[in-house]
């Protein structure tokens, strides 16, 4: 160590510039270890994260059978949260899915013709091209829509191919669903005792304001999730009407595919909005203008009304702190990061203002309580 005389690290000793040169070391390897420890096993990472969330938003209903039904205990409690999920989730497929199903086959058997016929898609594109006005640009293009119906049938006979890659995925996505699951039953049982040990690690000084922080980020995890879900079920619930009402093919399939595009923030509402404009024009060009009126009021209800009504008590973020964080997310995780961004964004907006109101809260406490008498002048 640099002595106090000024004399610095040239009048330090060999053993402790070396002491000091090893510890830095130690410290550099020790923090690049952990680092790559954590990128080999960042799947299990990203399903830890996604357990913490799911715990988040589940531990409410817990506590709530808990309180409403003394005598349920807490692991009862978590079957039946789960219970409940489930049943949910078979009355939605049940009435969904044999629509969905008949839906998707009648698509993929369309795709199919249309690309093998001898007209295919391309005579029919041309013929709505010339109907508005646009043969013209159709004569420019025609080389690129010739290798319309060769490129569809690689298409569809590429997803037949793929049939074993799509079984191994979803082999591989229901074990990371049933990991998940167990992660978040374990995490929801010991809830309370996992919060203690971890502000145990505090001083006892801080550790109301550490869990003041868990609690308002849960809130706040909670709250955007069960928003968001209730949003995009909203938004699938009112495409899908809109669709029948149309008489729109394939109205289950679109109405599903927006209301998932809905979950991305900022983004999805769009992308779904142009995706059911698309298809309006290649069914009927007046149902795509209805189709656009429909998203943009439908867009401008969302956004005016229910976004603020579901998130106003759940998350506090500006529009530009927003954009800033799907980007980031979308860059580290793709879509499951701008998911996940608002409400970890949120959690540092809450982590960041809890602690700069207690440091204030400490300064005024430590301040001077006294205030010094003038002198006095002797005579």
């Amino acid at each position: 160590m640099p002595s106090q005389d000024g004399g610095g690290w040239a009048r330090a000793s060999t053993s402790q510039v070396v002491r000091t040169v090893a510890a830095a070391l130690l410290t550099t390897a020790v923090v690049l270890g952990a680092l790559f420890l954590i990128w080999q096993v960042r799947t299990f990472v990203g399903w830890f994260v996604i357990a913490l969330f799911l715990a988040a938003v589940l531990n409410p209903a817990v506590n709530w059978l808990q309180r409403r039904h003394r005598l349920i205990k807490r692991p009862i409690a978590i079957a039946l949260t789960y219970l409940g999920l489930v049943v949910a989730l078979i009355f939605i497929v049940g009435i969904f899915l044999p629509l969905l199903v008949d839906q998707i086959n009648g698509f993929t058997k369309f795709v199919n013709t249309a690309a093998q016929a001898p007209e295919g898609p391309t005579e029919y594109i041309k013929g709505l091209a010339k109907q508005n006005g646009l043969g013209g640009l159709v004569q420019r293009i025609d080389v690129e829509l010739s290798d319309l119906r060769k490129q569809l049938g690689d298409l569809v006979g590429n997803l037949f191919s793929a049939s074993g890659q799509i079984a191994v995925s979803a082999a591989g996505f229901l074990a990371a669903l049933a990991t998940v699951l167990t992660l978040t039953f374990f995490l929801i049982l010991g809830s309370e005792r996992y919060v203690n040990a971890g502000v145990g690690l505090f001083a006892q000084r801080h550790q109301p304001l550490v869990r003041r922080i868990l609690g308002q980020a849960a809130g706040a995890v909670s709250g955007y999730v069960t928003g968001n879900l209730a949003i995009s079920l909203i938004c699938g619930v009112t495409t899908f009407v809109v669709l029948l009402l149309l008489g729109m093919p394939y109205a289950a399939p679109l109405a599903l595919l927006v209301a998932v595009l809905d979950l991305i923030p900022l983004v999805g509402a769009t992308l779904g909005g142009a995706l059911l404009v698309i298809v309006g024009l290649f069914v009927e060009p007046w149902k795509a203008v209805v189709l656009l009126i429909f998203v943009l009021v439908y867009q401008q209800v969302e956004s005016n009304f229910l976004q603020p009504l579901v998130y106003s008590q759940a998350v506090q973020l500006n529009g530009l702190v927003i954009l800033i964080a799907l980007l980031v997310g979308g860059q580290l995780l793709g879509i499951p990061g701008a998911l996940l961004a608002i409400p970890v964004a949120e959690i540092i907006r809450i982590l960041v203002t809890e602690i700069l109101a207690y440091r204030r809260s400490r300064q005024e406490a430590s301040g001077p309580a006294v205030v010094s008498s003038p002198p006095t002048i002797s005579e």
